[in-house]
């Protein structure tokens, strides 16, 4: 399970495990982990699971949230990262490192995508690194005729479905179309998949009875689909829409359960 340590002058206070779905930080009493000083706001941040991942948010403190030295208003938690809140470090330990996401996986692939293994197709964990130049290899699947048929991106109630199948029966896919990995699918099967590369732009598919949603984590751009930036809100994604996220391209459809 993952936990925080508390520290202050490099003097151990306390460790705390992360066993709500939010754990709240603050001068109140009523905070989980109570930071009794002036320099910490009322309700000064939030600690928040979401799937198997771990997010901190700034609450409109008065004198912010840093992550590694760093101001940050919401920030995906990665093991060892340190929250400083005025001169206390919350060290946050991600015990399950049996289970590691693929951004521990392989040093190319930290460039770019954390997609947690389990959601990958078997042999097709490779590094989507956009570095690479894109090449003339032929991707396992064709996407000329789907990416051709993109509408311009706009939100929606729920995504595109088949004839005869509700948005609820349908399995949502994404496709790379750009860089040494085009081509390579992923299976969005879980409830919450993260993508992009930390510290520069990150977002969460959501798979929801309504559909699949696209919303932004973290970074100052925001995720674009088809051209058009899809804003601070989820975003409902249709059939075949391009999704373009830390200089990956990346075309979402639909195929049956």
């Amino acid at each position: 399970m993952a936990k925080i340590i508390l520290t202050l002058d490099n003097t151990l206070l306390d460790e705390y495990a992360l066993s709500k779905v939010r754990t709240n930080i603050g001068r109140r009493p009523t905070n989980e982990i109570h930071l009794d000083n002036l320099a910490i706001s009322g309700e000064h941040a939030s600690i928040v699971k979401m799937g198997g991942d771990y997010f901190v948010e700034d609450l409109d403190s008065t004198n912010g949230t840093f992550v590694n030295g760093e101001a940050t208003k919401k920030h995906l938690l990665q093991d060892n990262d340190v929250i400083e809140l005025g001169k206390y470090r919350l060290k946050y330990v991600d015990d399950a490192s049996g289970n590691p996401s693929i951004e521990n996986v392989s040093s190319a692939f930290e460039k770019t995508m954390m997609i947690h293994p389990s959601a990958m197709k078997s042999g097709r964990h490779e590094a989507m690194t956009t570095a690479d130049k894109v090449t003339s290899k032929v991707p396992s699947k064709p996407i000329g005729s789907r990416a051709s048929n993109v509408a311009a991106a706009t939100p929606v109630v729920s995504a595109n479905s088949a004839p005869g199948n509700s948005a609820s029966d349908m399995v949502g896919k994404i496709q790379v179309l750009n860089g040494s990995s085009s081509g390579r699918e992923l299976v969005l099967n879980k409830a919450l998949t993260t993508l992009g590369r930390t510290g520069v732009q990150v977002a969460v598919i959501t798979k929801r009875p309504q559909g699949y949603f696209i919303t932004h984590v973290e970074g100052k751009v925001l995720p674009i689909v088809n051209g058009v930036s899809t804003g601070g809100q989820a975003f409902a994604l249709n059939d075949h829409d391009v999704i373009e996220l830390a200089g990956v391209k990346m075309e979402f459809y639909l195929t049956g359960s």
